[in-house]
């Protein structure tokens, strides 16, 4: 058999399925690839060989009684911001070194319910805002991965698991997806519950998976939750008609990405689909313009404890913005989420013309240094919308490095933001 650790999480999942393949396998050739560049890329915060063999080991025997759940024998890497029972959840702060939680978070204990090998916790940016990890981009290590899911999507594009879990406030699935050049996938809101996560912002932290294809984002959404999120990778009996959005940050896009996503439509184009050019309405812009507010608001309440009792520990510039949000006056907080409402009814009437929504999953390739994860400027916007995104990668920047292609949908449009997404990756 050829290496197993190459197998996307679909095929993998047929060959377990099948008997051809075994968790304890398969687990054992992703240990190996991880020993191998693990040095370099540095996606785990905690990983213990011997513990991911035992869970495979575990999932064979479940398997053997005829208990296989829809994920069985696959590897997942869990963001450090989600409570595991039997590892660390540090939150990538100093403040809760070597913290054990007693339970797993709601996702974590969906997955190994699903027959799910958890292999290890990633790497994430300080309580997922700013301060990066050690984690570097697979494709260059002198450059960021992007963050805060830093680890999850760096390990996800170097196949040291089949999927990691990852969680976007403004920007923190897509963007280092695409930096890495991985699948990344933001669901709607709400769609994964977020039981066990160390919320930041109770009106835009989403839960979501990075993936090597959309067929296995798909497969791994599906496993999770019990939804249909079909098969993307099965053709459609019609090309999209896809609105071709810049959005209210476009000048942000450097060159390389808008020259990518002008080859992206044009390609779609030539594969049948109608291109529609894009605005946003008045509101939704003004919705973007209360993301800051809403954002650091409402993390400074969420880590009150940590601002009264070890403000010491947090870095200087989480806690020069948390100073902000926790002055703003609660006003500002209500006035914010009262334009994300009305940016939300706004966008259901623009979204509603088109099957899909073509934009930048991020402004360019990755930047230089690891001091600092990227700009969530194109992602912002679609995260306080609620909405599904899905980044493709597309192409390569003149650093050599992933650019990607976001695929946006309505409210609850899940599998047609995957559909689509799998559709315009193919056509490109």
């Amino acid at each position: 058999m050829s290496d197993p650790s190459t197998l996307t999480a679909t095929e993998a999942a047929r060959r377990l399925r099948a008997g051809s393949l075994s968790a304890s396998a398969l687990c054992e050739a992703l240990l190996a690839r991880i020993a191998a560049r693990e040095g370099v890329v540095r996606a785990f915060v905690h990983l213990d060989p011997a513990q991911a063999m035992r869970a495979a080991a575990a999932a064979d025997a479940a398997a053997a009684a005829g208990r296989a759940g829809p994920l069985q024998g696959l590897a997942f890497g869990v963001k450090d911001v989600l409570d595991t029972a039997d590892m660390p959840s540090q939150y990538g702060s100093a403040i809760w070194a070597g913290h054990r939680p007693r339970s797993d978070a709601a996702c974590v204990a969906l997955a190994r319910r699903a027959g799910a090998v958890i292999l290890g916790k990633t790497v994430t940016t300080e309580f997922a805002t700013r301060h990066p990890g050690p984690t570097s981009n697979p494709h260059n290590p002198g450059h960021t991965p992007g963050g805060s899911s830093s680890g999850s999507a760096a390990g996800a594009a170097a196949g040291f698991f089949h999927a990691g879990f990852g969680t976007q406030t403004a920007g923190s699935i897509i963007r280092p997806a695409a930096y890495c050049g991985a699948v990344g996938f933001k669901p709607s809101f709400g769609t994964l519950h977020r039981a066990g996560m160390k919320v930041m912002s109770e009106s835009l932290d989403t839960v979501g998976v990075i993936t090597g294809t959309v067929g296995d984002a798909a497969l791994v959404m599906a496993g999770l939750t019990g939804g249909d999120y079909g098969d993307p990778e099965a053709k459609p009996g019609r090309a999209p008609r896809l609105g071709l959005c810049w959005g209210p940050t476009a000048d942000q896009a450097a060159p390389e990405t808008r020259a990518a996503i002008e080859r992206v439509a044009a390609a779609a184009a030539r594969a049948g689909a109608e291109i529609v050019p894009l605005e946003m309405p008045a509101a939704v812009t003004a919705g973007l313009a209360a993301h800051g507010a809403v954002m650091n608001g409402e993390s400074s309440e969420a880590l009150a404890w940590e601002l009264d009792h070890a403000a010491a520990l947090l870095s200087a510039g989480l806690r020069e913005r948390m100073a902000w949000g926790r002055d703003l006056p609660r006003a500002a907080k209500e006035a914010g989420r009262l334009a994300f409402a009305a940016a939300r009814a706004a966008f259901a009437d623009v979204v509603a013309g088109v099957d899909a929504i073509l934009t930048p999953s991020a402004p360019g390739e990755a930047p230089e240094g690891l001091g600092a994860t990227g700009d969530p400027a194109f992602n912002s916007l679609w995260t306080l919308l609620h909405v599904p995104c899905v980044t493709v990668p597309v192409a390569t920047g003149p650093l050599g490095l992933p650019l990607g292609a976001q695929i946006v949908t309505g409210f609850g449009q899940d599998r047609a933001a995957l559909a689509w997404a799998e559709w315009v990756r193919a056509a490109t």
